[in-house]
């Protein structure tokens, strides 16, 4: 297949360069960059040294150009780009897998709300269909791929939600992430000499990931009002561990708890259970696991969940990789590595 990918020299798309240049039914990638409005050519080499012998020139973006050369395009932009581009792609039904918030939302207003940009119109919104792929398969050719919190915070929480297992308003995320989260621009939250030995909480009620979860956790279950949701930045590049709270309903025992997520997750290639332990975001580092961890305190009636991604492949890259072979009808786990990194 012919791939295109728009946004390389971001982490997020820098790293699915990495996975579809070795997918088995890639055979050719192209690169799209922003109109830069000068004839000075870009190449991957020059925008990523690591990348020192992909000697790949980001062509100009022209939608038409695009859907003539290539099977389907990638988006690993920054938010408020798609939903100025995307309307061409969707007349034509053509396969985009976008990794922005751009198209997660049906109502237009909370994404102007939470993300403060300007939304793509209700009719596109609704030809979006949301990626999660563990428990979604694409019902459109546009698939908004899910966020790294909402990614980890979801699976998390999934199995006890569809089956009706806690109180509905008892929910509290507190999420940590690596600096590779907060983008590759330099700023003031990333910089080591603020950043390193140090934690950082930030957009306390405010994180645009939260209005995502709670969209999806109410498609499982209308009871669900509102979550209590931090996110602390910490010092480490990648990954993310996502410390789940809730209240249990009545007559909820750990057993009961362990064989939902079984229910759910024993056949599922990349969840992993540590039912007798919690897990570590190294466990997850350069891979496309998520490892879930339980434990329930049956004096204060709490479940406890840990959930921990590589916020840059489950929570980005390697989801979009997933939803790539979910809607052409490819081994699930193509291009994807098989084995986190370790040490």
């Amino acid at each position: 297949m012919k791939v295109g990918l728009l946004g390389a020299t971001g982490y997020s798309g820098a790293v699915l360069y990495s996975l579809l240049k070795q997918h088995p039914n890639v055979t050719h990638l192209n690169l799209y960059g922003h109109n830069t409005g000068t004839s000075k050519k870009v190449f991957l080499e020059t925008a990523i040294p690591a990348y020192l012998n992909e000697h790949l020139e980001l062509q100009e973006f022209d939608p038409v150009a695009i859907m003539n050369s290539n099977d389907v395009l990638f988006c690993a932009t920054p938010a408020g780009v798609t939903s100025k581009i995307a309307r061409p792609f969707i007349e034509e039904n053509f396969p985009v897998i976008d990794l922005s918030g751009d198209f997660r939302f049906k109502d237009p207003a909370v994404y102007s709300k939470w993300y403060h940009k300007p939304a793509a119109p209700a009719e596109q919104l609704q030809k979006a269909c949301y990626g999660l792929t563990d428990f979604q398969t694409p019902t459109t050719h546009y698939i908004a791929n899910p966020g790294c919190y909402a990614t980890a915070s979801l699976l998390g929480l999934a199995p006890l939600v569809i089956e009706k297992m806690i109180i509905p308003d008892t929910i509290i995320i507190d999420a940590k992430s690596g600096v590779s989260g907060a983008g590759k621009k330099p700023n003031t939250s990333n910089n080591y000499s603020f950043i390193n030995e140090n934690a950082w909480l930030y957009k306390m009620n405010q994180h645009q990931h939260i209005p995502e979860i709670v969209q999806q956790l109410q498609a499982w279950n209308k009871n669900i009002s509102a979550i209590e949701f931090t996110t602390t930045l910490i010092p480490i590049t990648r990954g993310i561990m996502a410390t789940i709270y809730v209240k249990a309903a009545p007559n909820i025992t750990l057993t009961k708890i362990k064989q939902a997520f079984n229910k759910y997750y024993q056949h599922d290639k990349f969840i992993r259970l540590l039912p007798e332990e919690t897990p570590s975001i190294k466990e997850v580092t350069g891979s496309n696991y998520c490892n879930i961890g339980l434990s329930y305190n049956e004096v204060t009636n709490t479940i406890v969940i840990v959930s921990v991604i590589d916020n840059l492949m489950k929570g980005a890259a390697g989801q979009a990789l997933q939803n790539f072979n979910q809607l052409f009808n490819f081994p699930e786990e193509a291009g994807l590595p098989l084995l986190p990194l370790f040490p």
